[in-house]
């Protein structure tokens, strides 16, 4: 009986131990379907915020131009007059394929090309970076095609009245005006470009809100991150936003543990997606070879992941440079030449660790890495026997010296390549951005090197207890925590030096500056604030004074231009042009000016604003002699050298006296008053 009756208690308490275990299964899947779902709605919210954040940024660009430009309210000749210099030149290559009988015409004619640069015939698309034109082009041909076959309208036309004795123009709104489609899509890419620094502002600080600072400080520094509001055909509105994207692949292949082929496949495309469109590209991916290679001469990363970084590298190079044609001043970039470089230096690993002293394997690294990027750069160019990017080397000489040429004074007349102005950086003060970069360097600086120290110490220990072996094993695939901040550190003081130098190349330090505030809100780095709450106060603090200049100033100011863009001169010029000279009527001028005719009056010219090629720099040196001193008879003969037909002379460029730009006085001492 009472076995009877322990066996009954037994299975009673049996009974209520798998009742427990039930109720702690059903609990810990009721716990997992609540984590999933919070996972799911942090994420959508991620989202929700970088497509607002997106739709912000377009609205806020293309209401900038409206307001300057009254762009809504212009004839289609005075739009294609509001695209001066370069602008105007990238966007006649688009009006041209799009009018073209069929777009593979328009393809071909921009392929051989003997109107911009006549007699000769060239390839713009090798020469230029059209690829944005071409897509585009493309993109409205297809609009147009769809569009004509469901029947429906694609722009609205009006009369507008100019008033002051001008005539009434046609003014047409919508996707169907080729300048319509044209800036509509700039200002759509650069707000997918604000959404992808939201992304990555919230990727890199492990929080939305370093992606929430990441965006306000981009707007409160507006003017000093970006000028597509003003400026949409410049090549940098094409390539900057593909170069963020491909800024986060290159940070999620330096944090994650093991990246793949696939990640260098994809690093590729980014990388090319940036550097067909932009001639420039080649100098921000020079300077981010060099950061990721002194992230890994660090330590910070292992040869595993430099691999896979230059194999994506490499591959958008050489993809590049085939949809290029073949482009010389790619193949003899230092861009190449250090690619090149690296990947021998990375190959020589296991010689150079041999030597032990770390120190002097650092010194050999950089003096292989120095001499070996500009020996083989020289070597390519004397054996391909290619001077198109001479200029470059004569602007920095210039800047740093007395040494002075036409090609040279003729960019540092404008500001944009000169020094960086001294507003800048007092501009960057006043929105706090500047002292909260400090901040987060500083502090992840002193972070990283107690982490190091005591790194250091620990494999100190190891080695005598395990030998050297094991330390060797582990550094192909050596991947350190924070890594990739290393690396944005090591990038943000490139584009510093960048930035400083060339005043247009702020353009790539400012936004980079704000990506750098995300970091105030990890909490990896930060937590000696106290707790979460006490943390995230702190930072709302940070952005309501933030805000105090960024809104009431600097937007406020942004907001506030108006204006209207009237040219009326310069339309007559072009009516005149039209009306009485023959098609076939080849000109010569100012090269601003130059663009302006070959876009509006698809006249022939001889010279334009696209200066990096040596022999088109040497052609507008001979047009421009006609602003010198020199003998009437030699202008003319250069002219005629050029079989110009017409001259057009701007007298503002005989009597400007800015910037000490007198490009003749200074190389013809002789012709002198």
């Amino acid at each position: 009986m009472a076995a009877k009756s322990r066996k009954q208690i037994s299975s009673s308490n049996h009974g209520a131990s798998s009742s427990n275990k039930g109720n702690k299964r059903v609990k810990h899947d009721e716990d997992n379907f609540t984590s999933k779902r919070n996972a799911i709605l942090y994420k959508g919210l991620i989202v929700i915020i970088a497509i607002g954040v997106g739709v912000l940024h377009r609205n806020h660009v293309a209401g900038m131009f409206e307001r300057d430009r009254h762009f809504s309210h212009l004839s289609t000749l005075e739009r294609e007059l509001a695209f001066r210099t370069e602008m105007g030149l990238y966007y006649s290559y688009y009006k041209t394929i799009i009018e073209a009988p069929a777009f593979s015409d328009g393809l071909i004619s921009v392929m051989y090309d003997n109107i911009t640069e006549y007699p000769l015939t060239i390839n713009v698309l090798k020469r230029f970076n059209l690829y944005p034109e071409v897509v585009l082009a493309a993109g409205y041909r297809t609009y147009e095609a769809i569009s004509a076959a469901m029947k429906r309208p694609t722009k609205m036309c009006w009369s507008v009245n100019r008033g002051e004795g001008m005539p009434p123009v046609l003014s047409c709104e919508g996707l169907g005006e080729p300048a319509y489609f044209y800036i509509e899509a700039v200002f759509a890419l650069n707000g997918l470009m604000m959404s992808i620094f939201f992304l990555f502002g919230t990727y890199l600080s492990g929080s939305i809100f370093g992606g929430v600072l990441v965006v306000c400080s981009f707007f409160y520094n507006h003017g000093e991150c970006t000028r597509v509001q003003w400026t949409p055909p410049l090549r940098e509105s094409f390539a900057y936003p593909f170069l963020v994207m491909q800024m986060f692949l290159v940070t999620h292949i330096i944090r994650m543990k093991a990246p793949t082929k696939l990640h260098s496949l994809l690093l590729a495309f980014a990388t090319v997606c940036f550097m067909l469109p932009w001639q420039f590209a080649q100098f921000a991916l020079l300077t981010q070879t060099v950061a990721v290679f002194a992230t890994y001469v660090l330590g910070f990363i292992g040869s595993h992941k430099m691999y896979v970084f230059l194999t994506g590298q490499v591959s958008g190079f050489l993809i590049s440079y085939i949809l290029l044609f073949g482009n010389e001043m790619l193949l003899t970039s230092f861009f190449c030449s250090c690619l090149i470089t690296v990947t021998l230096i990375v190959l020589l690993e296991p010689f150079l660790e041999a030597l032990k002293i770390r120190v002097v394997i650092w010194g050999l690294q950089g003096i292989l890495l120095g001499v070996g990027t500009l020996g083989i750069k020289l070597v390519i160019a004397k054996a391909l026997q290619v001077a198109d990017d001479a200029h470059i080397a004569d602007i920095f000489r210039s800047k740093f010296t007395d040494f002075k040429n036409f090609h040279t004074m003729l960019y540092t007349c404008a500001a944009e390549f000169d020094f960086m102005e001294a507003e800048t950086p007092w501009r960057v003060l006043k929105t706090l951005l500047a002292p909260s970069v400090i901040v987060v360097i500083g502090t992840v600086i002193v972070q990283l090197l107690i982490r190091e120290y005591a790194s250091w110490n620990s494999e100190k220990k190891e080695t005598v207890e395990n030998g050297q072996k094991s330390l060797d094993e582990n550094r192909k695939y050596r991947s350190k925590p924070d890594a990739e901040i290393v690396y944005h550190i090591f990038q943000l003081l490139a584009f510093t030096a960048m930035a400083i130098i060339i005043m247009r190349l702020k353009l790539f330090w400012t936004p980079h500056m704000c990506l750098m505030t995300s970091l105030l809100a990890s909490r990896q780095f930060f937590s000696w604030m106290g707790k979460t709450e006490k943390h995230f106060t702190i930072l709302a603090a940070l952005l309501a004074c933030m805000s105090y200049q960024g809104i009431f100033f600097n937007l406020q100011h942004q907001w506030s231009i108006m204006g209207e863009f009237s040219n009326y001169p310069l339309e007559q010029l072009v009516e005149w042009i039209k009306a009485e000279t023959p098609p076939n009527a080849v000109f010569a001028g100012p090269m601003p000016t130059m663009a302006t005719v070959k876009l509006c009056a698809g006249r022939p010219i001889v010279n334009h604003p696209h200066y990096e090629d040596a022999g088109l720099r040497e052609r507008t040196k001979k047009v421009y002699t006609m602003y010198s001193r020199k003998p009437e008879e030699e202008v003319k003969q250069n002219l005629l050298d050029l079989q110009v037909d017409y001259v057009i002379m701007e007298d503002s460029w005989c009597i400007r006296k800015t910037r000490q730009a007198w490009m003749w006085n200074a190389r013809n001492l002789g012709h002198r008053r």
